[in-house]
């Protein structure tokens, strides 16, 4: 059985550590297009115009894989590669910097800040940990080899090179890794802990919050109180699977809702909105696992703290 093919490398560099976009031409049985620029035209005109496309065509923006510019009149070839830059909107800056915990030839550990995406996704593009990271170290292949949800901070793993990627994300696929992580939240006397909690949690696209469901359970968090002050906890929370804002729910199963989350109990009506001064007081503390690579024993603890529980 043959592999499939490796896509061409890009002729253009990233922009903002982003990539170009790649766009290859499909077969075109119906002889709908006789010029790349009426492909082109047909394929993204509905998104941002006819005008837009002839526009970017003329200003030398759609490259071939020589990184010679393409002319919107060239005859129309099934398979041909294509490059462009995406025009970003603008991106409130977070404001708070990517620290990085430890480095080497195979791996980036960094500290990831309130209110970044991990990746782009959505209108996160170039705020976004990688890109930044990309840009900083000057590293323009690295990719994380997980993903930590945008209002929560700490630890998250990028993998430098392109041939170690699928060893390090397959531990996180595989839940090879122990994850601990440190919320604070409501104390209430009347909850027993430690306990581990065990729901089925769905999350529907488009839809804010997660719920959880009657079924069997797809979700196990581990739940223990480290220190009071008051009528707030510090918890650390040791999650078993990593569905969407799992510990987030099963803190508020508890009737212990973390400090400034904006979805959980209720949808905040600025949910939308980021408030730099209230961060969601969760933070990825501890990256444990046997590395893929070298073999090695990994341990990484996150140089953060969450500002509802100052230091003493």
């Amino acid at each position: 059985m043959r592999g499939r093919r490796k896509p061409p490398a890009s002729p253009l560099p990233q922009r903002d550590g982003i990539d170009a976009v790649r766009v290859r031409l499909p077969e075109d049985r119906e002889g709908r297009w006789a010029s790349v620029g009426e492909h082109l035209v047909d394929r993204f005109g509905g998104a941002i115009g006819a005008d837009r496309v002839a526009g970017m065509l003329d200003a030398g923006r759609f490259v071939g894989a020589d990184g010679v510019a393409v002319r919107g009149s060239e005859p129309y070839a099934t398979g041909r590669c294509l490059w462009f830059h995406r025009d970003f909107a603008a991106e409130e800056p977070v404001p708070f910097p990517v620290g990085v915990v430890y480095r080497d030839e195979r791996i980036v550990v960094a500290d990831k800040p309130h209110f970044l995406a991990t990746m782009p996704r959505g209108r996160h593009i170039t705020e976004t940990a990688v890109a930044r990271l990309r840009r900083e170290l000057d590293l323009p292949v690295l990719q994380p080899a997980h993903r930590l949800d945008r209002l929560t901070a700490g630890l998250v793993l990028f993998v430098v090179r392109s041939q170690d990627r699928g060893a390090y994300q397959t531990l996180f696929r595989d839940r090879r890794v122990r994850k601990e992580y440190e919320a604070v939240a409501p104390y209430d006397p009347g909850v027993a802990l430690p306990r581990t909690v065990r729901s089925r949690i769905v999350k529907e696209r488009g839809v804010l919050a997660a719920r959880e469901e009657p079924g069997e359970a797809n979700s196990e968090s581990h739940v223990e109180l480290v220190e009071r002050r008051g009528a707030l906890g510090r918890y650390r929370l040791v999650p078993a699977t990593g569905r969407t804002h799992q510990l987030r729910v099963h803190m508020n199963a508890l009737g212990l809702p973390i400090v400034h989350d904006p979805l959980y109990p209720v949808v905040a009506a600025e949910a939308s909105a980021d408030d730099f001064s209230r961060p969601l007081q969760l933070l990825a503390r501890v990256l444990e696992f046997t590395d893929p690579v070298g073999g090695e024993p990994r341990r990484f603890e996150s140089t953060l703290r969450l500002s509802a529980w100052p230091e003493a």
